[in-house]
This record gives C-alpha cells, structure tokens and sequence, in this order.
C-alpha cells in the first residue's frame, strides 16, 4: 500500500507543481476576472477492486447572471476514466445557483462499465465474487427558497442496470428504476463550495413506486447534518458530519449502499454493503498556503439489510489523510487525494470538492 501511495502523490504532486506555475507565469497577463474560470485536472488513484484508475476532469466556473452578487458561482464538468480491471466511467455533473441564491439546481448524468466485487456467504466457499454491470443513470433537482437558509424542491432519478455475476452465483438481471425526489435543504454555511462556519441539513425521500414504471415498489431515505467551524483565525476548518442512508421495501443490489468513499472512507474491497447505512466522522482541514492544504480525518459506520448478517449493525471505523489543491484560481474549491485505513481494508479517493 506504501509504495502505491507514494507513487500517486508524487504524481499529483509533480501535476499540481506543474499547473501552479503555469497559473503564475500567465498572472500578470489575465489580471481582470473572467466570468468563466476554466481549468482541467488529471484524474489518478488506484482502488483494490477497480485497481488503477486515470482519466481527466475538465470543468468550469460561471456565473449565470453577471448582474446576480449574491448567488454562488455555478459549475460544470465532465469526468471520463478508465480502469487497468477494464472499467470505465463517463459522467457530467453540473451545480445551478441563480435569482439571487433563490433557486438552485443540479443535473448529473452518468453512463459506463463497473467491473467490481461483493462477498457472498451464503455458498459452498464463501469469498469474494466478481459482478460486471453496464448502467446508465440521471438525476435532476430543482431547489427554492422558502425563507431565509431553508429550500424545498423536488426531483427525478432514472437509473438502467444490466449486471452479470460470477460463476452464476446470483442470476443475471435487468433493473431500471423511475425515482421521484422531495427535498428539505437547510444552510447556513458562509460558503457552498468551501465553508468555513455553518451548518447544513438536508433530507431526501426518494420513492419507486410501481405506478411510476418501477417493477417493484421502494423507498429510500437520506439524511444529513455537515456542521463547520474555523481554526486559527480562521485559516483552518474543522468539520463534523451525520449521515444515515436508509432503505425500505424492495431494495435491488444495485441500489444498496457499500462503506467506503463519503461514508466512511478506508474500505474498497465492496465487502460490506446493505440496504442502510449509518455513519458519523469529522475532519480537520490545514490550509498551509492559499494553494495547497492537508486533512485529517476519522468516523465509524455501521449497516443495516447485508445478505452477511453478521455485518449488520457492527461498528466500522475508518481514518487516513489527505492532500489538497485549489482547482480555480477566483474560488475556492478543491480537489485532491485521500488515503484512508479501515477495518481489514484501506483505499485511495481522488476528490472533486471536499468529502463533504
């Protein structure tokens, strides 16, 4: 783990390095602010079960209004990368704030080839076994501002799997889902993309009912409390999240949640996975230079609905570090490299933004 570890900072390091002084040699040049702040990151990690893993991420800063100072900036991008275990991702994400922070939206859209993992017991040789599965999926919301810091909004969510498993251990199936979003969104943060104080709340009741095209009928609900506070006059943050995923009725495989990236970081291997999961961590963020920063992290999770129901309700820690880079030079915003251990497990997260 060591020397793969070393060998992808060192990378990133020497990329950031690289693009660093790119920016300064053009500074003087481009001394007015565009309404555009564009830039392109190169996308390196290694995963245990996706194994290496590069492509790049280029992506955008606006402002939809120029006239609107209230309003966050927008951002769009695309992500495309693929995998030494033959897996691929392709995917655009884009994040709305407009009408004087009054409104916001986002739209993602993904479609790709996952090659992965997941532990069965429930056969002669219980063990890890492989799963392929080609998905396409969308997810659009809208926001409003009901009163000051407090949204309301609704969504949709479309998702189309094929998975094949091996050696037949499950049959293969076809899966697409119609999902319907509500949505109650709190913040008070100073900052959407980097907050240093504040809070943010949000609920998600994401329902698939049969009515709407769904061959089954589920629910899932989602759930989270972000609070931040400043360190050292301010330079440093240090953040705190509640999260809780759960999942009702008919859950398909796909749809259930794995530990590991957000919540919580340290497990790739896919091992521990269920129809709900509950988590708590917190996050110390060390801002050495305007450019570049480190993060110390560490939580528990636990699940709940794993076929290996010696998993459920378990505690599960995790904790590592990380490396940050500021991707734009007239915002804040992050993107970077965490290496964290858990349980019998550990991985490597490439982030665009910050965990949370």
């Amino acid at each position: 783990m060591q020397k793969i570890l070393a060998i992808i900072l060192s990378l990133y390091f020497s990329l950031s390095w690289a693009q660093k002084k790119s920016e300064d040699s053009t500074a003087v040049s481009n001394s007015h602010v565009k309404n555009i702040d564009f830039n392109v990151m190169p996308y390196l990690n290694y995963n245990r079960t996706l194994e290496f893993m590069f492509g790049a991420i280029p992506m955008m800063m606006y402002k939809l209004d120029k006239t609107d100072t209230i309003s966050s900036k927008s951002l769009s991008g695309v992500s495309a990368v693929y995998t030494t275990n033959k897996s691929y991702f392709i995917a655009s994400f884009n994040r709305w704030y407009f009408k004087e922070d009054n409104w916001r939206a986002q739209l993602f859209f993904a479609t790709g080839n996952k090659n992965a993992q997941y532990y069965v017991d429930d056969v002669d040789v219980p063990d890890f076994y492989d799963y392929g599965t080609k998905a396409t999926m969308i997810n659009f919301s809208l926001q409003r501002k009901v009163i000051k810091s407090l949204y309301a909004g609704l969504g949709y969510t479309y998702a189309h799997y094929d998975t094949n498993y091996e050696d037949d251990v499950e049959p293969s199936s076809v899966t697409h889902t119609n999902g319907l979003q509500v949505i109650m969104f709190y913040d008070t943060r100073d900052a959407v993309y980097y907050p240093t104080k504040g809070n943010k709340i949000k609920l998600r009741w994401l329902s698939y009912p049969t009515w709407f095209g769904n061959d089954v009928s589920a629910n899932k609900i989602f759930s989270e409390y972000n609070s931040y506070f400043p360190i050292r006059h301010g330079t440093d943050v240090l953040a705190f999240r509640f999260s809780g995923k759960f999942g009702l009725g008919n859950i398909a495989f796909e749809q259930q949640v794995v530990i590991g990236s957000k919540d919580i970081r340290g497990y790739s291997e896919g091992k521990y996975r269920g129809d709900g999961l509950i988590d708590l961590q917190g996050e110390y963020r060390y801002n050495f230079n305007k450019k570049m920063g480190l993060v110390g992290f560490a939580g528990v999770a636990t699940i709940y609905g794993s076929d290996t129901n010696d998993f459920n309700w378990k505690l599960y820690p995790g904790g590592g570090v990380g490396y940050r880079y500021k991707a734009f030079k007239n915002e804040k915003f992050n993107v970077g490299l965490d290496g964290a251990v858990g349980k019998g497990d550990w991985g490597l997260y490439f982030r665009i933004g910050e965990a949370f």
